[in-house]
Order: structure tokens, then C-alpha cells, then sequence
């Protein structure tokens, strides 16, 4: 995902995915395989053969088979932290979030069974599903970060670390969903999923 060049002045840029880099097509090489062979069963030597690089040269791109499936997340991460900040400050918490989230998992068609795969990898091998704790912690912090900037209290303090634990939730009800249906929209599904939410963390009905 990426954020749209050609967005109008005045208007908060869009996250969309990039065009393919070496990394993200590292990144699709590995997938098939996983989906080829399992993803226990490839070897990174196999990864590096197929896209015709060195093994030295794939840990350039990857610090270990676990971040395949992963992408250029780091990368998003940014650019989702850099959206949320260019945000007006009169839209209100909730629908910044909302924005943002929708936004973040919004790519182009011919990405989809990419993605598709990425997914069911992430939420159902038990290797990936461990290691993903670690990225589930990054974007909530940036989701946190985003909320305690706005309610004016600590990142770390119990009303950002449960909006950001929440909007994660229903995230991940969401892909599930998506997964589940081959016809299924994921914006439309993420958008259903955070509008349940409502004003739950409206800072004047919160505890």
C-alpha cells in the first residue's frame, strides 16, 4: 500500500500498495511455494532459487522466512502512521481510525490472490501465527500512538492500548470473514466491522 501521488491538495494522501519492488516480488515468489509446497516444507535456498538470487542476497530483503508472507509491512506501517498525522484534527477519533484502517488494507485487483494467500498463511500456520504477534504489536502501536496524540494521555496508558487492541480485532474478524467468501469485499467488511464499534471510545461516555 502506498500513498496516492495524485491526491488533491487539501486532502489527506491515499494508501494504496506500490508497484512491485524486488522485496514484494520476493514476497509473491515465496508465497507460491508456500501455497505449492506448505510453508514449513519450503526452504529459503528454494525461495532464492526460484527468483534467482543468492541466499546472501534474499537476507538483504528478509531477516528470516517468518517476514515473507509480510511484505513490505514496515513500509506501510509508515505510511499509515504518516496519514493518520495528515488527518484534520475536527474529524473525530473513530472515523480517523476507520479511514485509516480501510485505507491501509485497500490494493489493487491483481493483488487480491496475493493477498488472499498472505492471509490464510498468517492466520492459520501455527509458525506464522506465533511470529505475527510481533507485527500485531507494531500496528498497534501506531494505532495507539494515534489515539493518545488525540485524547492528550500516554500511548501506553489503558484507553489507547484498547482502542488500538480493538480496531485489531475487528480487523482480524474481518479478514476472516473475507477468507471465508471468495466474493466477499474486504473494505466493505473492515468498514462494517469498525462501524460496530460506534462511539465506545468516545472520551466523553468513556470510564
Amino acid at each position: 500500500m502506498s500513498l496516492d501521488s495524485s491526491a488533491r491538495a487539501g486532502e489527506p494522501p491515499r494508501l494504496g500498495r506500490t508497484p512491485s519492488t524486488s522485496q514484494a516480488e520476493l514476497s509473491h515468489i515465496a508465497l507460491q511455494l508456500f501455497v505449492e509446497h506448505g510453508f514449513d516444507e519450503t526452504t529459503i535456498d528454494e525461495i532464492a532459487a526460484r527468483a534467482g538470487i543468492g541466499r546472501r542476497t534474499f537476507f538483504r530483503y528478509f531477516p528470516s522466512k517468518n517476514d515473507l508472507p509480510w511484505g513490505e509491512f514496515e513500509l506501510l506501517l509508515d505510511r499509515m502512521r504518516a496519514y493518520l498525522q495528515s488527518l484534520p484534527a475536527s474529524l473525530p477519533l473513530a472515523e480517523a481510525l476507520r479511514q485509516a484502517v480501510i485505507e491501509f488494507n485497500r490494493f489493487p485487483p491483481e493483488e487480491v490472490p496475493y493477498h488472499r494467500q498472505r492471509m490464510a498463511l498468517l492466520l492459520n500456520v501455527p509458525t506464522l501465527v506465533a511470529h505475527s504477534t510481533l507485527r500485531y504489536a507494531s500496528w498497534r502501536q501506531v494505532v495507539a500512538e494515534f489515539a493518545a496524540s488525540r485524547l492528550g494521555v500516554p500511548e501506553n496508558g489503558l484507553q489507547p492500548q484498547a482502542i488500538a487492541w480493538a480496531y485489531l480485532a475487528v480487523s482480524l474478524s474481518a479478514y476472516e470473514q473475507w477468507l471465508k467468501h471468495d466474493d466477499a469485499d474486504l473494505a466493505e467488511l473492515l468498514d462494517s466491522a469498525i462501524r460496530m464499534l460506534g462511539t465506545t471510545f468516545d472520551p466523553r461516555t468513556a470510564l
